[in-house]
């Protein structure tokens, strides 16, 4: 595939190795160099560089952005785009070991997701000293500043998510951080947001904000201050003080105010995140990767790579255009096998995330392309067709990928985590093939989880400017709401993560609409939703 002039530029910003003995001269030499490498692992290494440059070189396989640059490089890098830090203990030196393990993973290239709902509100008695603690939205700023000066002194930009409960006192507070313009340019926010939460929005039930304090103390006669929460860092009720109260739907029209405003904080369902969770019955979830297409616990990593759907379209643009499954099949499987072999060979900034990568063996497998592949097979991208096309195209990756990793566990064994009976249990596995779920039982997986949607922005530009992701191609013929989440929703159960996608909205969307974005998302059932309205960002179209 001939490079284009834009992408020939890319490549040798991120990912060309300028240092290698013989140099490489053109991106065929970055193929071989990441082939070779993440061979390397392999007990046939010859036979899977040939093999790995065989799904790489026409630009089918896309491995992530840091595989890319540090496979087989004299880059000291990761190899993994995706990590979420440890939880960040409530006290002064706490918080300070998460800002510096945070500031490792991000030196080697890992974009980094926080969940600082363990920090105590603004007002309460520090644990430590007796003096009133700074709140949560206070260190987002400490973050942000460390994040910016690893920035200054590298080409990779630093990117962090940022996570707080919505029945956190500091709520309203972390809605609003990012308002003024500018604010908190190095992280994105997420609330997560429960089913109790959307309930009471329903209903226009009054909301407890509250934070875990051992004690009792009257609210109202007759009514106690402290209700008990399963918070976040730990698996057991917690008896929480009840700091105030208000009402739901007044909390929801503030974030949807705020997202329409200045496109953040986004929402994460994350009660729906923790049932569809293969690993639901040994860990909870509470933070994602940056761009949120990986929900993973406390230092959990996970590499990625995605399908280039386009060039997959054989006859494009005629009457006989049609998506070649096969090949698509077959791809995944060797892309599978990649991905695996990528945590073998991976540095991680701290050990932790390695112990936690290898008992897991997470893998992010997804597509790209999506819209121009639809269009090259004739399809509308808010037809029911595209739907019903896209859907089964990822199914059938599914399959691919969970048979290959059910072929890998027979080979290397099963990831140090699984358990059949639970993990058979698990939604997502329970909606699998049966001659699937008969292999798991019978051999365990390689890998817990298999898939996920990520926005793959400079691969995609990479392989040719082609569309991102499952993002539709936006023009003067805008996409509705509506018909974004509901391709979101058509791919979302056959994706054992999550999906990156943003719903784009023209500058002049009526702001009393926005809330039933977020609504509609939650009852469709995906993961998570970010809303981008044109001009609602200085600087960004």
């Amino acid at each position: 595939m001939t490079t284009r002039p834009d992408a020939e530029l890319l490549w040798r910003a991120r990912y060309r190795d300028e240092n290698p003995r013989p140099p490489e001269k053109e991106i065929a030499d970055t193929w071989r160099r990441v082939a070779r490498s993440v061979a390397s692992v392999e007990r046939e290494p010859q036979l899977w560089s040939d093999r790995f440059y065989g799904i790489l070189h026409d630009f089918r396989f896309l491995p992530g952005g840091r595989i890319l640059a540090g496979a087989g490089s004299t880059r000291q890098v990761t190899l993994c785009n995706c990590f979420v830090m440890g939880v960040i203990e409530d006290s002064l030196p706490g918080i300070f070991e998460a800002l510096k393990e945070g500031a490792v993973t991000m030196q080697q290239g890992g974009g980094v997701g926080y969940d600082f709902s363990t920090l105590r509100p603004h007002g309460a008695q520090a644990v430590d000293s007796g003096s009133a603690a700074s709140g949560p939205v206070s260190f987002l700023k400490v973050w942000d500043v460390a994040c910016a000066t690893l920035q200054s002194t590298g080409p990779r930009g630093g990117a962090m998510m940022a996570t707080l409960r919505c029945d956190h006192p500091d709520i309203e507070a972390f809605i609003d951080a990012k308002r003024t313009p500018g604010a908190l340019p190095h992280f994105t926010l997420s609330v997560l947001i429960t089913d109790a939460f959307m309930d009471a929005v329903k209903h226009d039930l009054e909301w407890p904000l509250l934070f875990p304090e051992e004690g009792t103390c009257p609210l109202s006669e007759g009514e106690s201050a402290y209700l008990k929460r399963t918070w976040s860092g730990s698996d057991k009720p917690a008896s929480c003080r009840v700091w105030r109260i208000t009402r739901a739907r007044k909390l929801w029209e503030r974030l949807c105010a705020s997202a329409y405003e200045c496109a953040e904080p986004g929402v994460l369902f994350i009660d729906q995140i923790n049932r569809e969770n293969n690993l639901g019955y040994c860990e909870t979830l509470c933070a994602t990767n940056p761009c949120a297409e990986e929900p993973l616990p406390p230092y959990g990593a996970c590499n990625l790579g995605s399908l280039n759907l386009t060039a997959f379209v054989r006859d494009p643009f005629t009457p006989e255009a049609r998506i070649d499954d096969e090949a698509l099949r077959a791809t995944a499987r060797v892309a599978v096998r990649f991905l695996d072999d990528v945590i073998d060979l991976s540095r991680f900034p701290l050990v932790q995330q390695s112990e936690q990568a290898h008992r897991t063996r997470r893998l992010g497998l997804g597509v790209t392309g999506l819209a121009d592949a639809l269009a090259m097979s004739g399809h509308r991208y808010d037809s029911d067709a595209a739907r019903l096309l896209a859907a089964d195209l990822v199914k059938g990756i599914r399959n691919a990928a969970y048979e290959e990793s059910l072929a890998l566990a027979r080979e290397k064994g099963a990831f140090p985590a699984f358990l059949a009976e639970p993990y058979l249990r698990q939604p997502f596995i329970a909606r699998l093939p049966e001659d699937i779920r008969a292999g798991i039982r019978a051999h365990g997986l390689r890998n817990s989880h298999l898939l996920a949607i990520a926005p793959a922005g400079a691969i995609s530009r990479l392989a040719g400017n082609i569309s991102t992701g499952i993002e539709p191609l936006v023009g003067p013929t805008e996409i509705a709401a509506h018909d974004q989440l509901l391709m979101q929703a058509a791919v979302q159960p056959y994706i054992d993560g999550s999906i990156s996608k943003t719903v784009t909205l023209p500058a002049g969307f009526p702001r009393e609409a926005l809330p039933e974005i977020f609504l509609e998302a939650y009852q469709l059932q995906v993961k998570g939703c970010t809303v981008f309205r044109a001009g609602s960002r200085p600087g960004v179209s």
